[in-house]
């Protein structure tokens, strides 16, 4: 039986895994002691160690087929990394001009600097148009390095905790109704077999206001009937509610037993979202929009939420997330990134799931393509009694059809 734990028990279970041997992950054995640097800046894998011999960047590519992007990577040694992106199209200047040059020549195993050293460069331009092309680099490196070393990409991030990966349903919007939104639920836990799932409430940055009035009563009255007890519950409210309001709709929540209740307040107001965090004994989840590790160290340290959620891409990728976790896992927290992809482009999340010791119990997926399958892919990521496998494959696991590639263009600066 899944219960969902008040800030009391969350603690004592986070202490519990604190002191389990997989606290520690391998690559934390290479974290710099060093006083001197931020905990936010000190190294989290050791990729030298992972793959033995230089791997010289020689070809950084964007490739688009349709409405689709891919980031494909290749070294002088003609091994390739390939990832599906998300949200390219405004980003291709920032990608060709600020981003790629940076990597182009430089030894792939030297990631965590380069993508440190990125950052220093164009840290004026930071925010999700500079982090996203950053993560998809970054991603499609990680995916070569994996095929030049002939390991899963969870082998070079510190070793493979998870085989399979717990999701939670997300993903509809704010333009249903009540009705249509507790209905997508019903289906995709029918369809999936997953254990949780995540509603749409308030009226998304909105001072308070509801999409329409009374939609956001009417869900939690539906869920309460049609899921309560069959599956665990979350809310997301996307910025919707001031401090005094969230208050009390998460007292509400929290007597129904949600697990969390996502991003109460704008995410810009870190005080108004911990005085929340503070006045609730349920847990609060947060992060998503952020791409600042010291604001995340900051965050962490002083308990503006109890779930962080960086994004794998607005923030900057694995490296960037890994060193979140580390923050969060000091701090007794879960980590669970916000996700909005599916197919093969959401491997990202479940390679990370898979190697962080920390990660809560279900992550993000979306709903409404939770059955969807691709030809020119392999494999198709299938929830079946509410997970996914984790790919066994060497780098991210996922096999592009060649021919699929081929037809694709490359899109030049």
């Amino acid at each position: 039986m899944l219960i969902p734990m008040n800030r009391r028990n969350f603690v004592k279970a986070a202490t519990l895994l604190a002191a389990s041997p997989l606290a520690v992950p391998a690559a934390d054995a290479a974290e710099n002691t060093d006083s001197a640097i931020p905990e936010y800046q000190k190294p989290v894998f050791n990729l030298p160690k992972q793959v033995s011999a230089p791997v010289k960047i020689a070809a950084i590519e964007l490739l688009q087929s349709g409405k689709q992007f891919f980031l494909r990577t290749r070294s002088t040694d003609g091994v390739e990394g390939v990832v599906l992106t998300k949200d390219m199209e405004d980003f291709i200047p920032i990608l060709h001009r600020r981003v790629i040059p940076h990597f182009l020549g430089k030894d792939a195993r030297d990631l965590e600097t380069l993508v440190d050293d990125v950052y220093i460069a164009n840290y004026k331009l930071s925010g999700q148009a500079f982090w996203c092309p950053v993560a998809y680099v970054e991603q499609s490196l990680f995916d070569l390095l994996g095929r030049t070393a002939r390991k899963p990409v969870g082998e070079l991030m510190g070793g493979i905790l998870r085989k399979e990966i717990a999701v939670y349903l997300s993903g509809s919007g704010r333009d249903t109704t009540a009705e249509e939104e507790v209905d997508v639920y019903v289906k995709g836990v029918a369809a999936t077999g997953a254990k949780a799932v995540k509603f749409k409430i308030g009226g998304r940055m909105s001072g308070n206001r509801d999409t329409y009035p009374g939609r956001t009563d009417k869900i939690l009255e539906l869920a309460a009937k049609q899921l309560a007890g069959k599956v665990i519950l979350m809310a997301d409210a996307n910025g919707s509610y001031s401090a005094a309001k969230a208050i009390e709709l998460g007292k509400r929540l929290q007597e129904m037993k949600y697990l969390w209740f996502e991003e109460p307040c704008p995410w810009e107001e870190k005080s108004e979202t911990k005085k929340v965090a503070d006045a609730l004994d349920m847990k609060v989840a947060f992060g998503e929009q952020d791409s600042s590790l010291w604001l995340f160290q900051w965050m962490t340290e002083n308990k503006v939420m109890d779930v962080a959620q960086p994004d794998l891409n607005y923030n900057g990728g694995f490296i960037r997330a890994a060193r979140v976790a580390r923050m969060a896992r000091k701090a007794n927290m879960w980590i669970c990134p916000h996700n909005t992809q599916t197919g093969a482009a959401s491997v990202n999340i479940l390679q990370f799931a898979a190697t962080t010791p920390n990660a809560g119990p279900y992550m993000e997926y979306v709903s409404r393509a939770a059955a969807k399958k691709e030809s020119w892919y392999t494999p198709n990521f299938e929830i079946k009694n509410g997970v996914i496998p984790v790919p066994t494959g060497h780098g991210l696991g996922v096999e592009f059809d060649p021919d699929f590639l081929k037809k694709a263009t490359v899109v030049k600066a």
